[in-house]
């Protein structure tokens, strides 16, 4: 079956101006890296291209249709120059108050995609407004929205070419229920919810610092200790980054010092394939919050198990609180580092040919 990509004109291929209209040769500007990765795309995949646009009171004194010729002949042409033809355009010249069909997110415009040819749920709308979002929703389709769920196009050629690594994991004991999906290619949202406030934190802290959507639910036996809860969140933490890698090809593998206040943190680690655990940080403290402290290092040691890879931290300093914040602000580094895709060199980072 075929597969579109169908893409937003106005602020997803070219820059769209704060009056909303790009009127003149004065106000046209290409996205940036949008032409390289077009390209890429291009060339390196089955898409069809498919533009996609609604251009209010195009053929009006409002939008002149020969302005707006004018301006969508240089951009076909200068992506024609390198490699980018569109398979098809398809652009609706309504006004919103006009309520037609044939308006996105409306898919009046599209019919022809939807007689079982396309494989729409492995195809993408990719725009820069949540009516293009709407479009995909309605299409059936995976969205990639610019200033969203992606940051730019080199985050899409990404995630067009080598697939959206992301993965859910559930593990269900007699001490706990444990529900786990994340985004390796995400923004840094979260949403945890484990039952310990402190490690709640903590836990935010990789979201954030490795740009990874995480959304952690824990329900756990508090009522005997902590115990279950910090370990068995860090084995399935560590299986839902392992399933999101995939067959690792293309990742940058090793990985992060950071300093906060009076403390200096080292999380380095190496999605090998071999678990090993080097745990070098002290606390005098029996507890930091709710969390007690002799269960950072269970948790590493489960969550670098799971994940099948080496870790060795290394945290110094006085502030008990700063240490441990600070070696989960570097861990979250540290797996961007090391995860980061570069379709450029889509192989995997080992002579041994297998991770």
């Amino acid at each position: 079956m075929k597969k579109a990509l169908f893409i937003d004109r106005d602020g997803t291929i070219i820059v769209e101006p704060a009056d909303e209209q790009v009127d003149s040769v004065e106000k046209f500007c290409f996205l940036p890296k949008v032409i390289s990765n077009l390209a890429f795309i291009r060339q390196h995949t089955d898409y069809e291209l498919v533009m996609v646009t609604n251009q209010d009171g195009l053929g009006t004194h409002l939008y002149p249709e020969a302005i707006f010729n004018q301006l969508q002949t240089l951009m076909l042409n200068t992506l024609k120059g390198e490699g980018v033809e569109f398979d098809a355009i398809h652009i609706d010249r309504s006004f919103p108050e006009d309520n037609l069909p044939t308006r996105k997110p409306g898919i009046g415009m599209l019919k022809q995609y939807l007689n079982g040819d396309y494989d729409l749920a492995n195809s993408y709308v990719i725009g820069d407004r949540q009516t293009d979002a709407k479009l995909a929703e309605n299409l059936g389709c995976k969205s990639l929205i610019i200033g969203g769920n992606v940051d730019g196009w080199d985050k899409i050629a990404q995630i067009v070419y080598a697939g959206q690594r992301t993965a859910e994991v559930s593990r269900t004991t007699k001490e706990t229920d444990i529900r786990i999906s994340l985004n390796l290619d995400g923004t840094g949202k979260s949403h945890i919810s484990t039952g310990l406030g402190f490690f709640d934190h903590m836990l935010e802290q990789i979201s954030k610092h490795g740009s990874i959507d995480l959304d952690i639910d824990v329900k756990g036996d508090l009522n005997v200790d902590e115990h279950h809860t910090i370990e068995d969140t860090g084995i399935a933490l560590g299986e839902c980054i392992l399933k999101a890698l995939g067959d690792k090809r293309g990742i940058q593998r090793y990985g992060y010092l950071l300093p906060m206040d009076d403390c200096l943190c080292q999380v380095a680690l190496d999605f090998g394939g071999r678990a090993w655990l080097v745990w070098n940080a002290e606390f005098k403290r029996e507890k930091v919050g709710d969390m007690p402290t002799e269960m950072f290092l269970h948790f590493f040691k489960s969550f670098s198990d799971a994940a099948k890879m080496n870790l060795n931290i290394k945290a110094e300093g006085e502030n008990e609180h700063h240490k441990i914040e600070g070696i989960f602000k570097a861990l979250g580094k540290s797996l961007k580092m090391a995860s980061r895709c570069d379709i450029h060199n889509f192989q995997l980072p080992s002579s041994k040919g297998i991770l």
